[in-house]
């Protein structure tokens, strides 16, 4: 089992994985292209290729879509994140997948009309990946200068490779986390999902 490995082989097990998606390499080669300051490759993909790859399915698999995170506080204004996107858009012509790229700086002035709870302003993309509603989406990825991988994971890898989802409940309600799990737990139904902390609930992996 990979998640019972020491930290380090973990790592390189990850970067092995993540590999395997084409897709998510052509990602962080071209993001990194960009310069972005703070930025990362983050959630879904990141895990959903490993749950692909662990349940032998194509890396591919049921991912939705490839998000890339950064933090530029010198300018919260709409105006300029959405200069970097329409640059990313160029950037990312021609990939089979959609990718949305967002700056992390800026959440907190549109969270709470989109998930009605307040949030506070993140000081670093790393704070941002912190706050995802499941411990296992709390990861990220970027190539640095030197072609070396940079991973950022609060939590470890264990629940990564060992289907394990589990909440974070420090901003995202809970409908967030069990409408995310519930459509996750469709697509890789392996899933050992726990319950919301004020449950005892756990959700085993189904029989089908």
């Amino acid at each position: 089992m990979i998640g019972r490995l020491p930290l380090d082989e973990q790592l390189a097990a990850l970067k092995s994985v993540l590999s395997r998606n084409e897709v998510l390499l052509e990602v962080l080669n071209r993001t990194a292209a960009l310069g972005l300051p703070g930025w990362y490759l983050t959630a879904g993909c990141l895990f959903q290729t490993v749950w692909n790859v662990v349940t032998d399915r194509h890396p591919t698999s049921g991912i939705k879509d490839y998000d890339v995170f950064y933090f530029d506080n010198h300018d919260l204004s709409w105006e300029a994140e959405d200069v970097v996107i329409k640059a990313a858009d160029e950037a990312f012509a021609g990939l089979p997948a959609e990718v949305e790229i967002r700056n992390e700086a800026r959440v907190h002035l549109w969270y709470e009309q989109k998930f009605g709870v307040p949030c506070t302003p993140y000081t670093s993309t790393e704070a941002a990946i912190d706050s995802f509603a499941a411990t296992t989406c709390c990861l990220g990825v970027r190539f640095e200068p030197d072609g070396q991988w940079r991973v950022y994971a609060p939590h470890g890898l264990a629940d990564v490779f060992n289907l394990v989802v589990r909440p974070n409940p420090v901003l995202a309600p809970r409908e967030v986390y069990e409408t995310k799990t519930a459509r996750w737990r469709q697509q890789w139904p392996e899933l050992t999902v726990l319950g919301w902390p004020s449950e005892s609930t756990v959700l085993a992996p189904s029989s089908s």
